[in-house]
């Protein structure tokens, strides 16, 4: 009993320590990925935003890092499929509603193709209401398709589209269905120059 009561002791001794090592390098972790995304032309006010929320909710450094560079993957990759459907530039708010898409499951084809297709002022509806139909469980070719032929038919066609996919759950591209139809959080923030990709 003695023995056992030493050891916890012991270990309650060390944990703090042990803790701390984590924290260090997980912030460590996160402040490279920070490095990395300035690097590549990423805002990094959309990983910062990250951390931020992790933090309000109390969640381990750890996991915020791995939910950092999880992020700046799909920022990435999003930002990769908007250059190649030929965007010079965008908002931060379409960029960051591009990488929900990526990570609803998106195939960075179908993001390239509406961001080519769709009419700017419909581009971050048309990408939000693609992940809710992908994170709903349609291939994104076929997702691809709806989301084109309601762009054809109009406003609200997207938006009765997006109603129909917000029933089976959403990819958390910030899309909401009000009187006016569908609202995107995305037009916000600072322009983002695409410029071209970069490694």
């Amino acid at each position: 009993m003695r023995t056992t009561t030493l050891y916890l002791t012991a270990l309650l001794a060390v944990a703090p320590a042990v803790l701390s090592a984590q924290d260090s390098t997980s912030s460590a972790r996160v402040n490279a990925t920070l490095d990395a995304a300035l690097e590549a032309g990423i805002p990094v006010s959309l990983l910062e935003r990250k951390v931020a929320e992790g933090r309000a909710k109390g969640v381990p450094m750890e996991r915020i890092a791995i939910a950092v560079e999880k992020r700046l993957e799909a920022l990435t990759t999003a930002r990769g499929a908007l250059v190649d459907a030929g965007l010079a530039s965008t908002t931060e708010g379409e960029l960051s509603v591009a990488a929900d898409a990526v990570q609803a499951g998106v195939s960075a084809t179908a993001l390239a193709t509406i961001g080519s297709t769709a009419p700017q002022e419909r581009r971050a509806v048309a990408i939000a209401v693609l992940a809710e139909l992908v994170a709903a469980g349609q291939a994104s070719s076929q997702a691809l398709a709806r989301v084109q032929e309601a762009l054809t038919n109009g406003p609200e066609a997207l938006a009765n589209l997006r109603v129909g996919a917000g029933a089976a759950g959403g990819a958390g591209a910030g899309v909401g269905v009000g009187q006016g139809g569908v609202q995107v959080d995305a037009a916000g923030g600072a322009s983002v120059d695409l410029g071209g990709r970069r490694n």
